[in-house]
C-alpha cells in the first residue's frame, strides 16, 4: 500500500487529533477510504509522533466539516502546498479571532472560503 500524504510537524501543540480508525468511525466509512480521501487530497492528515491523524476540527456532527473538501480543493488547486494548506488551515486570522479551520464550525466559514479563494488566486 502506497504511502499517505502526510504534513510533519505541521500541527500546533494544542491541536487535537484522531487516528485514522476514529476518523473512519466518525465518517461512517471504512479506515480504507478514510486513507483514500487523504491521498485523494480532499481531506489533508498529518504525522504526530509517526501515527497518521487528522484534526479533530475537520469533524462535525454529521461527517466532515460541511466546506472542508471544498476548502482544502480550493487552497489545493490555487497553488498551496499540502503542508502550506494545512499551516494555513491552522493559523489565527487576527481579525476572526480564529483559526480557519475552527471558523468552519461558525457563521464566518463564508468568510473563510472567501479568504482562500482570494488569496489562492
Amino acid at each position: 500500500m502506497a504511502s499517505l500524504p502526510l504534513s510533519v510537524n505541521i500541527l500546533p501543540a494544542d491541536v487535537e487529533t484522531v487516528d485514522l480508525d476514529e476518523a473512519a468511525r466518525r465518517l461512517h466509512v471504512s479506515s480504507n477510504r478514510v486513507r483514500t480521501l487523504v491521498r485523494d487530497h480532499n481531506l489533508l492528515a498529518a504525522s504526530r509522533d509517526g501515527v497518521p491523524v487528522i484534526p479533530a476540527a475537520f469533524f462535525g456532527p454529521d461527517g466532515l466539516a460541511k466546506h472542508l473538501e471544498g476548502l482544502v480543493r480550493t487552497l489545493l488547486d490555487g497553488g498551496y502546498t499540502r503542508d502550506e494548506a494545512m499551516e494555513w488551515l491552522f493559523t489565527e486570522q487576527d481579525d476572526l479571532g480564529l483559526r480557519p479551520a475552527d471558523a468552519l464550525h461558525t457563521h464566518s466559514a463564508r468568510e473563510v472560503i472567501r479568504r482562500a479563494q482570494a488569496q489562492a488566486f
